[in-house]
């Protein structure tokens, strides 16, 4: 984060309490180009049971997206997101 809030590499601010459309809007766009967003609100939000491998894949894509999404959240609403267990959790708050 740089002195005036913005996520580096991202550059879009950290979501605080006044700023979620914004945030949300960048946040999707993001997820979208990143290929990360079926895991998050697409068709594959819920882990496989398939097999090994497909879990595997399904699980490092919910990974990177928890890693960006959780990058992007200030400290102060941290707290509401701590006990989510997949992407697709912390979307949905």
């Amino acid at each position: 984060m740089d002195s005036n809030g913005h996520v580096i590499g991202f550059g879009m601010e950290l979501l605080n309490q006044s700023n979620y459309k914004v945030w949300k809007t960048c946040m999707v766009s993001y997820l979208i180009g990143e290929d990360l967003w079926e895991v998050v609100g697409g068709d594959d939000t819920i882990a496989p049971e398939s097999n090994v491998e497909t879990f595997k894949q399904w699980r490092q894509k919910n990974a990177k997206a928890e890693f960006s999404l959780k990058r992007s959240i200030s400290n102060g609403m941290f707290e509401h997101i701590i006990h989510c267990k997949s992407a697709r959790d912390l979307a949905n708050l």
